[in-house]
């Protein structure tokens, strides 16, 4: 019996397989899943492998209790050695298991896994940040706004909740541009460009008015209040804020590593489907936002690999960004001419 949105997600699912990962005949694709994920989305991916010629596996477990390799001891053998002899794995856990060490071992230097991170999505968001969004213009913008971040030398980043951080790019490293998983390595949903800046260049304020992620205890969701990271050369030196802000800076003190305060990477949101819902991965790409990671380093940054025990994530809504002091945003609002008016096609301003 159909059930809701059961062709949106078809069409969704399907422009992952064909479009996203541009699945071959015969090729292993691997789909994971935890229990706290949503079934109906991995069926529908599975499908539609299934149907261009794939040789498909869903692995469905237990959740974990948190991201990363908190969560090693809790997954089954059998996915340990599952995930780097794939050739497209599509994650879908709601406790991800980018940065676990299964992970690490298939894409610290990937040579055949395509991993496309789509991880937590519900049917909703699925459908809004993959099937309605029109790939073409999608890829236009991003491939604009990437070429203008690779140039720059020293940016700065503002918002009203109390953001104000500046930095410098280090040229020879990578500004992932993600959605696409058409080679080995790690990619994300769409919407998202990040990248690592020189880590001890950044400095200022970075103030969270979004929401916060960091598995398990430590996902906030939405925040009631800012929470304020004061920034010194690449390390937040305190947290202030309200309950929340406490909260986070008491749990990252139990955590007992110091790598947890070092910033990892930096990222804008432009997914024109993505609403704050308090899942990092569709909040990540509240179109107009910059996203803050702290912890872990994934490698494909090509930067310092800060080996930290787990990683976070904060998001800065309705940013203003300058590149090279151009400004490019204002409040989440494109004012560069050439991605204002790709913004207007796509039907955000």
């Amino acid at each position: 019996m159909p059930t809701t949105m059961d062709l949106e997600i078809g069409v969704a699912a399907y422009k992952v397989v064909r479009d996203l990962l541009e699945v071959k005949k015969g090729e292993s694709v691997l789909i994971t899943i935890d229990s706290a994920g949503h079934w109906r989305i991995a069926e529908e991916t599975a499908k539609a492998a299934e149907a261009m010629g794939a040789k498909v596996m869903v692995a469905w477990h237990s959740t974990p209790p948190g991201y990363g390799k908190v969560g090693d001891p809790y997954l089954p053998d059998a996915l340990h050695a599952a995930i780097p002899e794939t050739d497209c794995w599509v994650e879908y856990n709601y406790q991800w298991l980018l940065y676990s060490t299964p992970w690490e071992k298939a894409l610290t230097n990937p040579k055949r896994v395509r991993y496309l991170f789509l991880g937590g999505l519900n049917e909703d968001q699925f459908v809004r940040c993959v099937g309605k969004v029109d790939l073409d213009l999608q890829k236009q913008f991003q491939d604009t706004l990437v070429g203008l971040t690779k140039k720059a030398k020293k940016i700065r980043i503002t918002n009203s909740a109390g953001t104000d951080v500046s930095f410098e790019n280090v040229t020879e490293r990578p500004v992932t541009n993600e959605g696409w998983a058409l080679e080995p390595g790690a990619h994300f949903l769409l919407g998202q460009i990040g990248w690592a800046p020189l880590e001890e260049s950044i400095n200022g304020v970075i103030a969270f008015n979004g929401s916060f992620s960091g598995g398990g205890e430590a996902d906030l969701g939405i925040l009631k209040d800012p929470v304020i990271f004061h920034m010194r050369e690449g390390v937040c030196v305190d947290i202030s804020g309200g309950k929340e802000a406490k909260f986070l800076k008491e749990w990252f003190a139990k955590l007992q590593d110091p790598l947890m305060y070092h910033a990892a990477h930096v990222c804008y949101g432009f997914n024109p489907g993505a609403k704050l819902s308090g899942l990092c991965t569709e909040d990540e790409r509240v179109w107009g936002s910059t996203e803050w990671g702290f912890g872990y380093q994934g490698p494909f940054f090509k930067a310092k690999g800060i080996n930290a025990k787990t990683h976070v994530d904060g998001i800065c809504l309705n940013s203003s960004l300058w590149l090279d002091g151009e400004q490019i945003m204002d409040e989440g609002r494109l004012v560069h001419p050439k991605l204002a008016n790709l913004a207007v096609k796509i039907g955000k301003q």
